[in-house]
């Protein structure tokens, strides 16, 4: 039994390649929509989940170091000069801190993305009035392990206030 002002919501998922079905959802109020599924919302996306389980299949002995530890040589170049020391020591060697290293991809910007460095630049980016994404990934310098952290919006500030 639904609790009143609750209504069941059919909703088609719709991929490349083809239907994949119904979806039945329950609504409150207007909280879950369609808009929600097709990412009508920018949220932040956080991969720690993902990499828990990558940290915990090499510890387990089902990944091989080589197999994890292959970051580009841009990545940890960036992030030698660019990154900002993390807390965190690698989960992989234990010998260094994690530096993180922040790319943000949008309009107007280069097609390799703009490696940001500093919080003054990151503010001058999140001014603009297009919409941008920001990627943090972590990575060792010393063993070339690296991982998305999180995935943010940035920018876009003139459009969600009319909007």
């Amino acid at each position: 039994m639904r609790p009143a002002g609750q209504r069941i919501a059919r909703v088609r998922v719709r991929r490349r390649v083809g239907t994949i079905g119904s979806l039945v959802a329950m609504s409150s109020q207007g909280h879950f929509s369609a808009g929600a599924l097709r990412g009508a919302g920018r949220g932040v996306v956080d991969h720690r989940l993902a990499r828990r389980h990558l940290v915990n299949e090499f510890r387990r002995g089902r990944l091989r170091q080589d197999q994890i530890c292959d970051a580009h040589p841009e990545l940890i170049r960036a992030a030698r000069n660019l990154g900002t020391e993390s807390r965190a020591t690698c989960p992989i060697c234990e010998a260094a801190k994690l530096r993180l290293v922040t790319y943000v991809f949008g309009s107007r910007l280069p097609a390799h993305g703009r490696c940001v460095s500093t919080a003054k630049e990151m503010a001058a980016l999140n001014a603009r009035s297009d919409d941008l994404t920001a990627y943090v990934v972590e990575a060792c310098v010393e063993c070339r392990w690296h991982h998305l952290l999180r995935v943010l919006p940035v920018g876009g500030t003139r459009a969600r206030r009319t909007g």
